[in-house]
């Protein structure tokens, strides 16, 4: 997610690129403002990448755990695999925006790709021999480390590669790339490990990281002028990202109103798989269905986001967004058929897709360059941090009172975190922010 520092130039109004061509006014590496996307090859060839490294990844989640489950033939032994990832990724996030920030970006993209391909193709082709558990042990972990560099450097990357007035649209089109790959990669991961057994699968995973890395030779990012280091040395560069947000007004004020909804939020799917299979007593197939069902929304957002923020500005498409999300969980737990449920799922993801784009795409205009590796994994740390109490509480209570009036309360509360943001920064907040208010800070950090 970062690379071998080429520094940071910024606009007046702060918004952030390479060195501009003196003769044509344009960042090398970046697209003219107003083109087609598709018209873009570094676009074009980015958006390949992601979907290569997304199915990726989809792909682990299945054949990672069928793989655990072949080889122990024990649940725990999966949910203590799992549990590593996670930790892995907790850890990671503390230096990702750290290295993001120093290095060349366009390198640890290729790093990233390749290292998960070392990593996952060593897997199956010693589990061709051999079945040795605490290779999975080691591996795992140490996949979910470069994941995690790998998704923040994705985000570092995209102002590199398209115009700022095109970022939203671009995020729009990533965040379908994750749709595809979270409904087909799961399916395609099945149906090898059926076939040729969980290790193919995980060969099959190698495989599209290989491509991917190889892909990146063919992408050019904007360049980055030097910066100089930090005052006050390595503990002033980790923190830098957090000062960041807490400086700036709008990113504060999102940070804690999504600490909230992740607080509320992150047990959600748990309690609508409980509802199906002990309220209305379905099948793991309509479960499946169900949540399949859910990615319609994700389809729309990311087909209607750019549209939505040019035409409301920031701070209304953010709060109608998650008002709408938080009604549609309000309405999950009110319906009794299943086709009603799936309905308000895809609606919950519709609302929470437009407000993640827009947020993720607020923070990549408004960030200088050399900050934004920091800055995405501070806030990603710091508003996912409640989340797994919040799953805790959400499942105890709901074992405690019933699926219906737990959602009910969450889906109401959402609508009043959403929309206390009108009386903030957020709800003042235009199409393009901007960041004046603490550039001054940003360049000493």
């Amino acid at each position: 997610m970062s690379d071998l520092d080429p520094e940071v130039a910024t606009d007046p109004h702060g918004r952030v690129g390479g060195e501009v061509d003196p003769s044509s006014g344009r960042r090398p590496g970046a697209a003219v403002a107003g083109t087609s996307l598709w018209r873009n090859s570094n676009y074009r060839t980015f958006l390949g990448i992601q979907t290569l490294s997304a199915i990726g990844d989809s792909f682990s989640y299945v054949a990672i755990p069928l793989l655990v489950l072949q080889v122990t033939g024990s649940l725990v032994q999966m949910g203590i695999v799992t549990g590593l990832t996670g930790v892995a990724f907790i850890t990671t996030g503390v230096f990702a925006g750290v290295v993001v920030d120093r290095f060349d970006r366009r390198t640890l993209l290729m790093i990233c790709d390749g290292a998960r391909c070392v990593l996952y193709g060593t897997v199956a082709v010693v589990f061709l021999v051999a079945e040795p558990s605490w290779l999975i042990y080691l591996v795992v972990p140490l996949a979910g480390v470069f994941s995690m560099i790998f998704q923040v450097t994705y985000v570092a990357v995209v102002p590199a590669i398209v115009p700022t007035d095109q970022i939203t649209r671009a995020n729009g089109h990533l965040y379908a790339t994750y749709a595809i790959a979270s409904v087909t990669g799961p399916a395609l991961a099945g149906l090898v490990a059926g076939a040729f057994g969980a290790a193919a699968a995980i060969g099959v995973d190698a495989i599209t990281f290989a491509v991917a890395a190889i892909g990146v030779l063919f992408i050019r990012l904007a360049a980055r002028p030097a910066q100089p280091g930090p005052a006050g040395g390595v503990r002033n560069e980790f923190l830098a990202g957090a000062r960041f947000v807490w400086a700036h007004p709008l990113l504060r004020q999102l940070t804690l109103l999504l600490s909230l909804l992740t607080l509320l939020t992150y047990g959600l799917t748990d309690a609508v798989i409980f509802r199906l299979k002990d309220e209305f007593g379905q099948s793991d197939a309509v479960v499946g269905y169900v949540l399949t069902a859910g990615t319609i929304g994700i389809f729309v957002a990311s087909s209607v986001v750019a549209r939505v923020r040019g035409r409301l500005g920031f701070g209304p498409s953010w709060i109608s967004a998650f008002s709408l999300a938080g009604l549609a969980v309000a309405g999950m737990g009110l319906v009794h058929h299943v086709p009603a449920l799936a309905v308000f799922m895809a609606v919950m993801l519709l609302g929470s897709g437009v407000a993640g784009i827009c947020s993720m795409s607020l923070r990549q205009e408004i960030t200088p360059s050399h900050l934004l590796g920091r800055v995405t994994a501070a806030f990603w740390t710091i508003h996912s941090a409640l989340g797994p109490l919040g799953a805790a509480a959400i499942t105890a209570l709901v074992a405690g009172f019933g699926v219906t009036p737990v959602l009910v309360v969450v889906g109401t509360a959402m609508v009043v975190i959403a929309l206390s943001g009108a009386f903030s920064s957020i709800g003042r907040a235009g199409v393009t922010p901007a960041a004046e208010p603490v550039l001054e800070g940003a360049r000493s950090w």
